[in-house]
């Protein structure tokens, strides 16, 4: 979200209250520092500014802010909220939003953005009470109480009803009945239902995401039964963002909820790629390891990519996901979420909360008050512990029970002093495995009752049903250790409820670190692992025998986190930061490249008369490869070929006359003789350090005082490190070395890279005069000035002088999928173009000798038809027997020198017909962007159409005449 303010924060008027309206002498900068004018620039400052914005209207709406008139006030007292102006904020945060979505809202404090919370189920139960008549009950707590205290939002809801409604009529009349409570509904048939609900996401999802692995299958019928389910669930999944559409309105937040709608933000951004699309899970999500035998792992994971912020519980399971990211999808994990090619996608971690105020006022309730006393008359002289769960595999219950009945049979003279009540809450009755489950732990209660109990008092109260809330905060009140034993939990709010309702008695809570409230509560708690039976006997002891004082402090640690950190509170943390997400990636957007014009470039090529393409090879003229390696892709890559659908084009090009290409790459020689020997063209390999037309010899442009003794020692580290780091490679090419590391282990490779450049830095390098080029996975090691920008100059005049151009290039087309190190050749052309047309400053490039084109130094006090009609000096290239730099890995020839007429014409270039591209890589220099190597495919069978019309045109009218 982006906000602004006035120059200064807050003022204080004669009535103490926060001035509402203009500047005033008395105003106080920022306590965060943001600047001068108020107005935070980074987004923590944006984030912070917002958090006090919400605190301070919490304080407003709850009537805790008490401000007197008398001269005594301090402004001090307001120091909490000095650092925004609260009615202009609201409306510079409203205009703000409005810039970016388009939308026009005249009156901030009148218009609410509008919240679509898009889940599996509406907050709703319904039942058919007629053909056209539906009761309607409102589920209490979860979504529904966090959502409530977004005051700041207008919120809708989006699911499925739980119902099935075949009938239009049916249909209908649930829609009009769930509009008065804000809900829209989704019709899924029974079919749907049962593949993408019971199937898909209870059957495979949910085990997987909680550790239990995928269902052991035995007949390959019902493995076959994988994939029906899939696809049922991405039809949900469109169903969903169909409905999502249809009452998408510009501006709109839109927030999916859980892993059965996974499929849906890239549902939602094909449909509209400027809507603001966050996704939450309120599950763990699994490590990657656990992650990767899902077999539609990578389908599901980048269209989660494609929201713009992605909520977790905690940052174990955002840390999983961003791993399950880098290690299946080969994209780049950083510290504020998933990169793909330039485009940042928000991971971060937002533990959701419980309305406690809710809980804390259900004291006051009458009816409270009679639980609690019944409890407390039936449980006299004995301590109760408390289990709550779901009747699930990952809630831990028979270990539970197993712990409970080893600390009896180790305490003996507790057996008549202690009750556990453990109300299990049955769940998917009609399924098998649940249906064992609630045999097991009836099997253990009975056992342990049996052994331990007597005939008027039994150790283990264990019930098969829910409680209503009333009777739930009684069963909290009186309670003096809460034991969860979750196996796996996302979350487990029984605790945070348990803490809420303990302000008089201050119990214990025995907490799993299995649990996801382990991070938040795990001070005030005692952490145990549910599978030690003997650690968890041991802590009930420690928790029944602890000192009051120490009861108290942990339970005060708790009870405080609980209290500010509510439901309420994680969904307004989400939603501010989705928006501000929405903001950087704005700015972030900015900063890339647009789309190649494609029809604009061909034009221009048509309508020129010399023209010069230069095309990089690896990423742009080769097939793409899976950045994993898993179909055979490291073999490709160490053994690149040229597109088989781009060697017509490429041939056609080449025939042209008034067409030079250039392919410029890093790779060696015989690369690049392979794969375009028998092209019309010239080819420079090395970032340009060796250059030949295909119909001729190989030379070099390297500069005679180029130093390669550094080059064995340099190879002996790489080959150490190749050694060590499996599926890692390098190529020892005649200028540089690199060390690929593309498919090694993600973390594994990164950890070597690191070491490798230690060695480097402080052995072989150590006072050479050399630069280190690191890309996404890869090290070079190569001499100062070897780039493609540097030699791009060499490589133009020698072409020039061969060809024995009379007429100069007025069209240059410069494509490939560059190191940042090597971009110097989009800016190279840049300088020469009028000043209306922004470039970027050319970077310094140490000058090769003699053997350059020199570049025009244009004065500032030239008009701008004088810069146009300056030309390039033409060069000489120099030209010697031999040129030798390592005897044992090359021996280059050179021309013989020779001088070019002084002040002929190189480039005669108009701003409008030069076109950089940079393929596939986000973050460039260039001018353009091309998606992949496939956009490069279509652009070069354009140009082609585009030379042949011509040719045709010509025909035509030579023939007319």
């Amino acid at each position: 979200m982006s906000i602004s303010s006035p120059d200064t924060c807050i003022s204080h008027n004669n009535n103490n209250l926060p001035n509402l309206s203009n500047k005033s002498n008395g105003m106080r900068g920022n306590k965060y520092n943001c600047n001068n004018s108020g107005t935070p620039r980074t987004r923590l400052e944006r984030l912070l500014r917002e958090r006090e914005l919400r605190k301070f209207n919490k304080s407003l709406n709850d009537g805790e802010t008490e401000l007197s008139n008398n001269d005594s006030f301090s402004p001090d007292s307001f120091e909490a909220f000095s650092w925004f102006n609260d009615e202009e904020s609201l409306e510079t945060i409203s205009a703000n939003r409005c810039s970016t979505d388009g939308c026009e809202r005249q009156d901030s404090r009148t218009s609410r953005e509008r919240l679509l919370v898009v889940a599996n189920r509406l907050p709703v139960s319904a039942v058919r009470r007629g053909v056209d008549s539906w009761h309607l009950e409102i589920s209490v707590g979860g979504l529904v109480s966090a959502l409530l205290g977004v005051k700041e939002f207008e919120t809708r809801w989006i699911g499925w009803a739980g119902v099935n409604v075949p009938d239009e009529i049916g249909q209908r009349a649930l829609i009009k009945a769930l509009a008065e409570k804000r809900c829209i509904p989704v019709f899924l048939d029974e079919e749907i239902v049962h593949q993408y609900y019971n199937g898909y996401c209870n059957n495979i999802l949910w085990p997987l995401f909680h550790y239990l692995g995928l269902p052991q299958e035995d007949r390959l019928a019902t493995t076959r039964s994988f994939q029906s389910q899939f696809d049922a669930y991405k039809k949900a999944n469109q169903m969903f963002a169909e409905v999502v559409k249809e009452h998408y309105v510009e501006g709109d937040v839109v927030w999916c909820h859980d892993y059965h709608l996974m499929f849906l933000p890239k549902c939602l951004k094909e449909r509209n790629r400027k809507m603001k699309v966050g996704w939450f899970l309120h599950t763990p999500f699994p490590s990657s390891e656990i992650h990767r035998t899902l077999p539609s792992r990578s389908e599901l994971l980048r269209s989660v990519l494609a929201a713009d912020l992605v909520g977790f519980h905690t940052y174990d399971y955002a840390r999983h996901f961003v791993s399950a990211c880098t290690r299946i999808l080969g994209l780049e994990g950083t510290p504020e979420g998933v990169e793909d090619q330039g485009r940042l996608t928000r991971v971060a971690a937002f533990p959701i909360g419980i309305d406690s105020d809710r809980f804390i006022r259900a004291f006051e309730l009458p009816q409270v008050q009679d639980h609690m006393k019944e409890l407390k008359e039936r449980f006299a002289g004995r301590k109760v512990m408390l289990g709550v769960d779901r009747l699930d595999m990952i809630k831990g219950i028979p270990q539970k029970i197993l712990a409970f009945e080893k600390f009896l049979e180790e305490n003996p003279n507790w057996r008549d002093k202690v009750v556990l009540l453990q109300i299990a809450v049955p769940t998917r009755t009609d399924v098998p495995e649940y249906q064992k489950l609630t045999s097991q732990v009836h099997e253990i209660v009975g056992r342990i009752n049996g052994r331990f109990g007597t005939l008027t008092a039994v150790p283990i109260h264990h019930l098969d049903r829910s409680l209503d809330f009333h009777a739930l905060c009684a069963l909290y009140a009186v309670t003096d250790v809460a034991l969860v034993t979750s196996l796996r939990d996302g979350m487990n709010l029984v605790s945070y409820e348990f803490v809420a309702c303990q302000a008089s008695k201050k119990g214990v809570l025995i907490l799993s670190e299995f649990a996801g409230a382990a991070q938040s509560l795990g001070a005030g708690a005692i952490l145990v692992n549910p599978w030690n039976v003997t650690e968890v006997a041991s802590s009930i002891g420690y928790a029944l025998n602890m000192p009051a004082d120490e009861r108290e402090k942990r339970h005060h640690h708790n009870f405080v986190h609980v209290t500010t950190h509510t439901s309420q509170e994680w969904a307004a943390t989400f939603v501010s930061e989705l928006n501000d997400t929405i903001v950087e990636a704005q700015l972030r957007t900015r900063q890339i490249p647009p789309p190649l014009p494609i029809e604009v470039a061909v034009d221009r090529y048509a309508k020129s008369n010399n023209r010069l393409l230069i095309l990089g090879f690896n990423a742009t003229l080769t097939e793409p490869v899976d950045t994993l390696g898993r179909k055979g892709s490291q073999i490709k890559e160490m053994e690149p070929k040229l597109r088989p659908d781009l060697q017509e084009p490429l041939r056609k090009l080449c025939d042209d006359p008034k067409t030079t290409i250039v392919v410029l790459s890093g790779s060696d020689r015989s690369v690049l003789d392979d794969n375009f020997g028998d092209y019309s063209m010239w080819l420079a390999a090395e970032n340009g350090m060796f250059l030949r037309a295909t119909k001729g010899d190989w030379m070099t442009t390297m500069p005679e005082n180029l130093n390669m003794e550094w080059v064995d020692s340099v190879k002996h580290v790489f080959e150490y490190f190749t050694e060590r780091t499996p599926r890692s490679h390098f190529e020892l090419r005649e200028t540089s070395l690199i060390w690929n590391y593309k498919y090694a282990d993600v973390e594994f490779g990164r950890l070597q890279a690191r070491d490798l450049l230690q060695h480097l830095w402080t052995g072989p390098i150590s006072n050479a005069s050399l630069d280190v080029v690191q890309g996404s996975r890869s090290i070079e090691v190569r001499s100062v000035g070897v780039t493609k920008g540097a030699a791009i100059d060499r490589i133009l005049g020698e072409i020039v002088h061969n060809k024995g151009m009379k007429e100069p290039i007025d069209y240059v087309l410069c494509i490939g999928h560059f190191l940042a190190k090597d971009e110097d050749i989009y800016t190279f052309f840049e300088p020469e173009l009028p000043s209306e047309v922004p470039a970027p400053v050319r970077s310094h490039v140490t000058p090769p000798v003699r053997t350059s084109v020199s570049k025009l130094s244009t004065s500032r006090s030239l008009s701008r038809e004088d810069r146009l009609k300056k030309h390039r000096p033409m060069p000489t290239i120099e030209r010697s027997k031999s040129y030798h730099i390592n005897t044992d890995v090359f021996q280059s020839r050179v021309v013989d020198r020779m001088s070019l007429q002084e002040g002929s014409s190189v480039l005669d270039l108009q701003g409008d017909n030069y076109f950089s591209c940079s393929v596939a890589r986000k973050r460039s220099n260039a001018r353009y962007l091309l998606r992949s190597s496939d956009d490069v495919v279509k652009l070069l069978t354009e140009l082609t159409n585009s030379w042949i019309d011509s040719m045709n045109t010509d025909g035509s009218t030579m023939e007319g005449n």
